[in-house]
């Protein structure tokens, strides 16, 4: 017969492998958490890069002497009006 030294060392090793499992479980969903984070940082980032561009580009596209002026919403209507 075992002795209740060992029952309590047995009990005392099964609860240190449940919370060792448990955090392995915690530490993969977190893993995967920031994964998933980063690639959509990336993908922001990406985001940000084109639209910089695009802003660059028009920026271009404006006429420097119009630039500090303001503009009359009747300049923009169409030609038929």
């Amino acid at each position: 017969m075992s002795a209740p030294h060992d029952d309590d060392d047995a009990a005392q090793q099964r609860e240190t492998d449940r919370r060792l499992t448990e955090l392995e479980i915690k530490a993969s969903f977190s893993e995967d958490l920031i994964d998933h984070l980063n690639a959509a940082i990336v993908r922001q980032q990406q985001q940000i890069d084109l639209l910089t561009r695009e802003l660059m580009h028009l920026r271009e596209q404006v006429p420097s002497d119009s630039a500090g002026t303001p503009r009359s919403l009747r300049d923009e209507l169409p030609p038929h009006y």
